[in-house]
């Protein structure tokens, strides 16, 4: 059985806040970090191939969606330099 009560089974010691950080902010980390899996199996490969061909597919749908007519959606290009003599 341990001494000290803060230690038991269940029971996390708290992080304290250092009394001075000499201005410095707190790092947040936003969202989860990216692990790299280290093997690469076949299925992850069919996963990867499956998800590119959807964002293809929804990216050519939205460009004809911005191209017709009344669409709600715009195309912005880019404006063109007149040539320099």
């Amino acid at each position: 059985m341990t001494q000290k009560a803060n230690l038991f089974k269940g029971q996390a010691k708290k992080k304290s806040i250092p009394p001075n950080r000499h201005g410095k902010a707190p790092v947040i980390r936003k969202g989860k970090r990216f692990v790299k899996p280290s093997k690469v199996t076949k299925e992850m490969d069919a996963d990867r191939e499956v998800s590119k061909f959807i964002n293809h597919c929804n990216e050519i749908k939205a460009a004809t969606l911005a191209t017709k007519d009344g669409g709600q959606l715009g195309i912005i290009k880019q404006p063109q330099e007149p040539p320099s003599k």
